[in-house]
């Protein structure tokens, strides 16, 4: 079999300020077997927007940059922005960008390629592509990769605050579903996402959402089969404040520098136990009914008095209808409890924190040069908040190299 290919799917909207940068890392890879697909785009309402216009013409801008760059490396543009070109009604966004680069990409490489799905605005190392083709030569049967991640500090107090509050949240929240053993312990992020060509056809592709189109993909690719989850190298996203899409980093940052982090908040870890309960009646559930923590979220969710019913009769052996319970109580019902459970938690986002480090990870809380019970989000150094973060990077490296895959 001849090596891999890795495709670079990139999309590009008003990232002028990033794209140079971002070739430059790709040009510096010391794996060669690769090509570069990146889609430039934006509504096309945009060309008679006054507010939008400058973005229209730096998107033009960069479009000349790449064109200049297409005897320097493999790439292919893919023009979602110039006038006519732009997208039309509602199918707009990064998601279809994404879509787009990603279908184009399944319809040229071989199922044995790897599409690799990043942004202009991450950075990352000159052996990152070759530490991905060790890590799927290891794993040949992993349907994808979610690649680790550490955001880069900005010297912004600022936006290094925002940024270290979100990565806590994340971190924290993966490393309970981690300590739970469940199936979707895993984080999303566009920019640090991998998938070899026959897992994304044998899904159905990337279904295009405004917002949350890397975790949708994700949870379809673990519905699927395994993810990795450890990496020898990571990817380095920007922090920065973005409105393009309806969550994630850069409305986080946006939203939490003004001080509003409840749609991020530091659950219970007592809520994250209940889930794990719930998973664990799931080969008892086949035999019939009991009790479990999540039944009223559970039926309301689903406006359905017992779900189990209908999976028994559709699923007739126990290994089957656990595989459907995991598949209908998904990462997107996770955390749809764990917001409903929320609303009842009195307790600050600093007491959930603290109690969680204290109950489950007492001794490391040695490796802090400062009490953890003076923690703030709001008030504490931002080299306390960074030493924090460092600090869950570490607990989740530590689970991620000992079980490399979920």
């Amino acid at each position: 079999m001849t090596d891999k290919k890795i495709f670079i799917a990139l999309p590009c909207m008003d990232e002028l300020e990033n794209i140079s940068g971002f070739i430059q890392c790709v040009k510096n890879q010391t794996y060669r077997n690769y090509k570069l697909f990146v889609c430039v785009n934006q509504p096309e309402l945009w060309w008679t927007s006054p507010d939008n216009l400058e973005i229209c013409l730096r998107n033009q801008q960069t479009l000349s940059y790449l064109r200049a760059s297409l005897n320097q490396i493999p790439l292919q543009i893919i023009d979602k922005s110039s006038q006519g070109e732009g997208w039309k009604g509602k199918k707009t966004g990064v998601g279809y960008a994404r879509k787009i680069l990603m279908d184009t990409i399944a319809s040229e490489a071989a199922d044995h390629d790897i599409i690799l799905s990043l942004d202009a605005d991450t950075t990352f190392n000159p052996t990152y592509f070759q530490s991905l083709i060790d890590s799927f030569r290891h794993y040949p049967k992993a349907v994808a990769m979610s690649v680790p991640y550490y955001h880069a500090l900005t010297e912004n107090a600022k936006k290094d605050r925002a940024i270290l509050h979100y990565e806590i949240y994340m971190r924290y929240y993966a490393l309970n579903l981690w300590r739970i053993k469940n199936p979707y312990a895993f984080t999303a992020i566009g920019s640090a996402i991998a998938v070899p060509v026959n897992a994304y056809k044998k899904i159905g592709g990337i279904t295009p959402h405004k917002s949350g189109e890397d975790f949708y993909f994700l949870q379809k690719l673990r519905k699927f089969g395994n993810v990795l989850c450890w990496n020898e190298e990571k990817v380095y996203p920007a922090a920065r404040y973005s409105d393009r899409v309806g969550f994630g980093t850069g409305p986080a940052m946006i939203k939490g520098s003004g001080g509003d982090w409840s749609s991020y908040p530091i659950y219970s870890f007592k809520h994250f136990d209940e889930i794990k309960i719930t998973y664990e009646l799931f080969p008892e559930l086949f035999s019939g009914d009991v009790p479990s923590p999540m039944d009223a979220f559970i039926a309301q969710k689903f406006d359905e008095d017992n779900i189990w019913v209908k999976l028994r009769e559709n699923f007739k052996n126990r290994e089957n209808f656990v595989r459907a319970c995991m598949h209908k109580i998904d990462a997107f019902r996770i955390l749809q409890y764990l917001k409903w459970k929320q609303k009842l938690d009195k307790a600050s986002d600093e007491i959930n924190l603290i109690q969680w480090f204290e109950y489950f990870y007492n001794s490391e809380l040695n490796e802090l040069d400062f009490d953890i019970l003076t923690f703030s989000f709001d008030q504490s150094e931002i080299a306390h908040l960074s030493q924090v973060r460092d600090l869950l990077v570490q607990l989740e490296e530590n689970i991620q190299k000992k079980q490399k895959i979920t």
